[in-house]
């Protein structure tokens, strides 16, 4: 019986049944991608309905501060100094041909007042401020500064001095001429009125104005401000 010297391995051995095919795996990362494009696909077409046509576009809001021109306007009328005043009335009335002892009066006044001067802005038109290009720079023109009217005041007023006739005090004791100084105080808010325009009343106004209008302007973001005055009117209202 032969012996078996050597063995080999044979050659392989052919299954007519085909190898088992093997399936890939997809990574959950791109299935989850995957669903979120399906997802925001409609979505999308749903939102662009309502969107604005540039959604992130730029809106401008101006947030500058008031225009000088406009808070000029709002102080409408500028008391920038005040004066106080004092004059004594010394008033006679005399009856002809009848001596002052029995007809007559004189009376001495002490009088009393202030006066503001002021800056009337309520008429200031487009052309009352002019601004530099770059803004830091104005010029504002003004009104004269005017004179408001006196006031009296009476406390601080008094008749120093009343002299009267023989008639006039029969009239006061009997009540049929009572004493009426209504005249007299008229004649001295003439006299303070008078004495307010010859002070330097409208002079400390234009200084006070141009002291506010300085700050006011730099408030606003002006630098450099140069306040002019027309004339000064010869007006007490």
């Amino acid at each position: 019986m032969p012996t078996l010297l050597s063995s080999r391995p044979g050659p392989a051995s052919s299954d007519p049944r085909p190898a088992p095919h093997r399936r890939r795996r997809i990574p959950l990362r791109l299935l989850a991608a995957g669903a979120g494009a399906a997802v925001l696909v409609p979505v999308g077409l749903q939102v662009a309905g309502w969107l604005p046509e540039n959604p992130f576009g730029r809106d401008v809001v101006d947030r500058s501060t008031t225009p000088l021109l406009l808070a000029l306007e709002d102080l409408h009328e500028y008391h920038a100094a005040t004066g106080a005043f004092q004059v004594v009335v010394d008033r006679e009335v005399d009856t002809r041909y009848v001596p002052s002892a029995i007809s007559g009066e004189r009376v001495q006044l002490l009088a009393t007042g202030t006066a503001d001067a002021y800056v009337d802005f309520s008429g200031l038109d487009a052309g009352a401020v002019t601004l530099s290009g770059d803004g830091t720079a104005a010029t504002i023109e003004l009104p004269a500064p005017r004179l408001d009217e006196v006031r009296i005041d009476p406390e601080e007023s008094r008749v120093l001095d009343r002299d009267r006739g023989l008639v006039e005090r029969i009239g006061d004791a009997l009540g049929d001429d009572p004493v009426d100084d209504a005249e007299l105080y008229a004649m001295a808010e003439d006299r303070l009125a008078a004495a307010a325009a010859e002070s330097d009343l409208r002079e400390r106004a234009e200084d006070n104005t141009r002291t506010m209008l300085t700050g006011l302007a730099r408030s606003l973001g002006v630098d450099e401000v140069e306040v002019r005055f027309e004339d000064t009117a010869d007006s007490a209202g």
